[in-house]
């Protein structure tokens, strides 16, 4: 089995000029806590609401005047339609994500997370390491 086989292929994304406003507003229209950034070229970041909060209102900054690519991550991890789901949750365990892209040719064709991995049997031993992988404890510093 194989990523396209179990990805989502109708994804929500923005575009690095969208406010950050816009972008939360997406997240919520879809009940995510992402969504990948895209402009003409494909895939070029990741915003989460996260990043949202952390590098955008614990600072002050106005949700509304805040592009999503001040505050976005532009490191992004992504899988390819063809990879196998055994390889996909070995990229999410190494960079600790839940979900990511899938891009074909830097192209956003879908979306695969953790839990789709999950509803894949004889991957469930694979996915639970990688749940553990990617979950850490909560432990706040200097509250």
């Amino acid at each position: 089995m194989r990523i396209k086989d179990i990805m989502t292929d109708r994804v929500a994304w923005v575009g690095p000029d969208a406010s950050v406003e816009q972008a939360a507003q997406l997240m919520q229209k879809h009940n995510v806590g992402s969504v990948p950034v895209v402009d003409d070229q494909g895939l070029v970041g990741i915003v989460t609401d996260r990043d949202i909060v952390v590098r955008g209102i614990a600072h002050g900054r106005d949700a509304a005047s805040t592009l999503v690519s001040e505050v976005m991550t532009s490191e992004v991890h992504s899988v390819t339609p063809d990879m196998s789901l055994s390889r996909a949750a070995e990229i999410m365990s190494q960079y600790q994500v839940r979900r990511v892209p899938v891009v074909d040719e830097n192209r956003l064709v879908g979306i695969v997370s953790l839990g789709d991995l999950a509803t894949h049997g004889k991957y469930d031993v694979e996915v639970a390491r990688t749940l553990g992988d990617v979950s850490s404890p909560s432990e706040p510093k200097d509250i």
